[in-house]
């Protein structure tokens, strides 16, 4: 019943088809036919769904037509986002077994579908090759390395037993972050496979009140904060995107300089890096590189971010920092 992979992404937004044009110009997405079986195949009436697909990262785009359609109360409640994670399973129906009998409750059993992180469900469904299709010269992304989930306060620990015993997850990185009178406190859960990955992160509501007090607020619960796509050429895919438009969170110059001291050599040159806003840290395996998007969500409770890792299978402290406050900026910039 093992979890193989994320087989894909369900974004419920308001229009399906703006949405994949997006994604599409921005990230050099493709819209793809559903392969056989899948969920757009058999979507319900009143929605309108589009299937996207980059290497292995695929986005399942549902939109109400019906304003009655559980994907328009989604978007009302939350704007938009992601609603469910389909996990790839050898055995699926083992799968949501176990889930049940560690608490899990069943949103859908026909579906495979139960209840996760607030209104962001978990989807079990069998693990199938990929359909081989076309994509253009110049690929950007490969995979999705992660899914950032915000949790309320307390649900930290309940949410990292949830994915152990129910999803057969183990905890591989954990951090206590203080920026000023801030502070978060983050857990990493991975499958045994590797492929899925979920940062779990809640605020401490003892301190003041920071971005994750404030994506709870506005997203109205637990939900997923950001998703991460790894690439093989970040500061090619940097560069390739930044073109089309997209904006990135900036870094301050200052933690440019203390590189060399922290890390020594960089398999980026640092003027790269630099030049690019793009962060570095490392881990016992290697070194990894991160930039994330600046959000054009309204809430500005959504965003994205791409990953190169070389050799790093963690994250970096530093980088989770450095993140926190390239979001506290922008945060504090759109309140002005």
């Amino acid at each position: 019943m093992s979890i193989q992979s994320i087989t894909h992404v369900e974004y419920h937004c308001a229009d399906a088809d703006a949405t994949a044009a997006g994604f599409c110009a921005d990230y050099g997405f493709t819209s793809i036919p559903p392969e056989p079986g899948h969920l757009a195949t058999t979507e319900s009436q009143g929605a309108r769904t589009l299937l996207l697909r980059q290497g292995g990262i695929r986005f399942l785009l549902r939109s109400a037509t019906d304003p009655a359609h559980p994907v328009a109360r989604y978007v009302d409640r939350h704007g938009e986002g992601v609603a469910a994670l389909a996990l790839g399973c050898t055995d699926p129906q083992a799968a949501l077994e176990r889930a049940e009998r560690h608490g899990a409750r069943v949103l859908d059993r026909a579906g495979g579908l139960v209840a996760g992180f607030g209104d962001t469900s978990l989807r079990f469904v069998a693990e199938q090759p990929a359909a081989d299709h076309d994509e253009p010269a110049g690929r950007l992304l490969d995979a999705l390395d992660h899914a950032a989930i915000c949790v309320p306060a307390g649900e930290l620990a309940p949410a990292v037993r949830f994915c152990e015993a129910a999803l057969g997850m183990h905890r591989i990185f954990g951090e206590y972050i203080e920026v000023g009178e801030q502070a978060m406190d983050s857990s990493v859960v991975q499958s045994v496979s590797g492929e899925v990955t979920f940062t779990l992160i809640e605020p401490d509501t003892s301190r003041r009140p920071g971005q994750i007090d404030t994506f709870l607020a506005d997203h109205e619960g637990a939900g997923v904060q950001h998703l991460a796509f790894r690439t093989g050429d970040i500061a090619t895919a940097v560069r390739t995107v930044r073109g089309r438009g997209v904006e990135f969170l900036t870094t301050p110059g200052t933690y440019y300089d203390a590189l060399a001291e922290r890390l020594g050599g960089t398999a980026i040159p640092v003027d790269t890096l630099r030049e690019l806003d793009i962060l570095v840290d490392q881990d016992h395996g290697g070194q990894l590189f991160q930039l994330f998007a600046r959000s054009t969500h309204p809430r500005r409770t959504f965003f994205l971010e791409l990953i190169e890792r070389q050799g790093a299978g963690t994250f970096g402290t530093a980088n989770i920092k450095a993140l926190y406050e390239a979001v506290e900026r922008q945060r504090a910039a759109a309140s002005v």
